[in-house]
């Protein structure tokens, strides 16, 4: 039985890592699932290299369809008919589709039209903001998915308000933190001098610096909001050095719109995984708009101010540390000063990030789908 992993950016793969991970390390003598990595190529990285998969314990895509950029539209058709000739061609058992990216929506529509299982890993995440395109691709994906893997509570409640079968809804975790528990462990015996923000670090040391990062449209793209968060990062750049590994269409709009972040904000180039990891996790209050890194923080216990007005990762703030802070400049800094103070929010890693969550989507995989070719069987 042979399942397709859908992977359209490098944030994909570090979801569809520990899951290739477990299906390698399968038992011998019970139901083996074989599978492909598929790279959609909706986004091109150079960091993903060689060293790339070497670092995630994974071997190279075994198909890559160059899909390339283009507005949503364009970028979503062209991945249709790529993915839809692959299917075609060789008619996997079942396709697996993680996150909420543009290839998340593609793959699971072309498969679910030729009658082919579609499992969705983080299904049910829901921000409320159907302004933003992740939003539509969570609620057409799971709309029409099989199997639902949720990494939290209320994924599940969402999922089960949506109408969605509880037999076909389950709860395993996060296969995020399975990765970064992974990598962090690799981490403590790597060499991190090479490292571009190596300097940085070993000048003001562990938990003496911030992390930041910004790159939601909402935030970064409006000069009166930039402008505002900017006012409240320089703020807190006066007590607490700040590092900001700059997104390049975030680096556009600071030159664009003469954002200032004063002399005490240090602006970096994007990082590849490790060497981000080896930052952030060190720091001591990390600022961001990304989703994946509020549960990435909250699974190694670091202090996070998240910057936006809402969150599809509740968990993350109901248990875990961090902080959902929104654009207010005021309300920035006050969070950041209360973790500077020993004040902020400790939190806890929520129940089953215990990074075996690959290993039981792997279980369910094995046995949902050994039903269907029971089935086809008995047909």
């Amino acid at each position: 039985m042979l399942i397709y992993l859908v992977a359209g950016a490098r944030p994909n793969f570090m979801k569809i890592a520990p899951i290739v991970r477990a299906l390698q390390a399968q038992p011998e003598g019970q139901t083996r699932l074989s599978f492909k990595i598929i790279h959609t190529g909706q986004h091109y990285d150079r960091e993903m290299n060689d060293v790339f998969f070497e670092e995630l314990g994974i071997p190279q895509p075994d198909v890559f369809m160059a899909a390339g950029g283009g507005s949503h539209a364009q970028q979503t058709a062209k991945i249709m008919v790529a993915f839809e000739e692959l299917c075609m061609a060789e008619r996997p058992s079942a396709v697996l589709v993680v996150g909420d990216v543009n290839s998340t929506l593609a793959c699971s529509i072309v498969a679910k039209k030729l009658v082919i299982p579609v499992a969705h890993v983080e299904a049910g995440l829901r921000s409320g903001d159907i302004s933003m395109p992740e939003e539509i691709n969570r609620l057409v994906t799971d709309s029409i998915s099989d199997w639902f893997f949720a990494t939290e509570p209320a994924a599940v409640e969402h999922l089960r308000r949506e109408g969605k079968a509880d037999s076909a809804v389950h709860y395993v975790g996060h296969v995020m933190v399975d990765n970064v528990l992974y990598q962090a462990e690799k981490l403590a015996s790597a060499d991190t001098s090479a490292f571009e923000t190596a300097g940085f670090k070993a000048r003001h040391g562990a938990g003496r610096y911030g992390v930041v990062t910004l790159h939601r449209p909402s935030n970064v793209d409006d000069p009166v909001t930039f402008a505002r968060i900017a006012g409240a990062l320089k703020n807190i750049a006066e007590e607490l050095p700040l590092i900001f590994p700059v997104h390049p269409r975030t680096r556009a709009n600071i030159e664009k719109f003469g954002i200032d972040l004063g002399p005490n904000v240090t602006l970096a180039g994007p990082q590849a995984y490790m060497a981000f990891l080896n930052l952030w996790k060190d720091a001591a209050v990390v600022l961001t708009d990304s989703g994946g890194l509020q549960e990435e923080t909250t699974a190694l216990g670091v202090p996070c101010v998240t910057i936006r007005e809402n969150t599809e990762r509740p968990v993350t703030v109901e248990e875990g540390s961090n902080v959902l802070a929104g654009t207010d400049p005021e309300v920035i800094v006050r969070e950041a000063r209360k973790v500077l103070r020993g004040d902020g929010k400790q939190g806890r890693r929520p129940q089953l990030w215990d990074g075996k969550a690959a290993e039981r989507i792997v279980a369910v995989l094995a046995a949902e789908l050994q039903k269907v070719q029971s089935a086809h069987k008995i047909e």
